[in-house]
């Protein structure tokens, strides 16, 4: 009786959220055992924040409300805060799934009953959470190591969080995307990292962005990523430093918009292009 009970019962499904979520661990676990990932995408942007502070130190951009000077560490933190969404997103997951679906990872999960929405969260989870402890360390050698001041208001670090949420999501559908773009595993790197760097100097990460011509402020301002810039110093930067972005003043609608739009539309470019297998090699 129990034993044809059992038998009888259904067999249960694992919840694709549930999945989704232990499989979070495991990415973020694989991603600490790769220590190119974490030095290019995890630490570079502390080494070029170190870098521009030691090499622009004396340099002044400008007065705050006190007319305290802004030093190159405090100018560039909010730059190195979209540069590592940027790393983190786009740069980690387009170079790690073209390699997982070389070497043969997605056509072995495709025999599992993996779920691809699973597998989508662990990728995504395993961004935000090494995103985070990113941003966390970018800003702590920041004020400790260069005693860059930090807001004190909620406002701003309400601002710095939902910058940073839409940023890095943004950024992370547009990676997995872009992750179908190169021929192989072998050539992931050699075509990421080009449009990651030509992104980040057009999108004055690593040029003051008030400096450049206007057409290619004007191009910039069609990606992500010089919004994310510009909301970070909207946030973390003071409001005289306004006068310095294109318009004269922080726009954070134009934030939300042209990220939102971007998420929107790398999600439908994931739900079109992603497969377990590439059909076309």
């Amino acid at each position: 009786m129990t034993a044809h009970t059992a038998s009888a019962r259904p067999l249960q499904h694992p919840n694709p959220l549930a999945l989704g979520v232990a499989r979070i661990g495991y990415e973020v676990r694989a991603y600490f055992r790769q220590p190119d990932s974490v030095f290019f995408t995890f630490l570079f942007p502390v080494l070029l924040l170190t870098i521009f502070a030691t090499a622009f130190g004396e340099q002044e951009y400008g007065r705050d409300a006190a007319g305290d000077p802004i030093g190159a560490a405090a100018y560039y933190l909010p730059s190195m805060l979209a540069a590592g969404i940027l790393l983190s997103g786009l740069q980690n997951l387009a170079i790690d799934i073209a390699v997982e679906r070389g070497d043969g990872t997605l056509k072995r999960l495709a025999g599992t009953p993996l779920p691809v929405v699973s597998y989508f969260i662990g990728k995504l989870g395993q961004v935000l959470v090494t995103g985070a402890a990113q941003a966390v360390l970018l800003i702590a050698v920041a004020a400790i190591a260069f005693r860059v001041p930090l807001p004190a208001s909620p406002e701003a670090w309400l601002t710095v969080l939902w910058v940073f949420l839409l940023g890095v999501l943004t950024s992370a559908v547009l990676g997995i995307a872009l992750s179908r773009v190169p021929r192989s595993g072998k050539t992931a790197t050699a075509v990421v990292i080009p449009i990651v760097l030509v992104l980040q100097f057009v999108s004055g990460v690593y040029l003051q962005f008030s400096l450049l011509p206007e057409w290619l402020q004007n191009v910039a301002n069609v990606f992500p990523v010089a919004w994310a810039a510009h909301g970070m110093r909207a946030a973390l930067l003071p409001d005289t430093l306004a006068v310095l972005e294109q318009g004269g003043e922080w726009n954070l609608a134009g934030v939300a918009i042209v990220s939102a739009a971007w998420l929107v539309g790398g999600l439908v470019l994931c739900a079109l292009t992603f497969r377990w297998i590439r059909k076309d090699t």
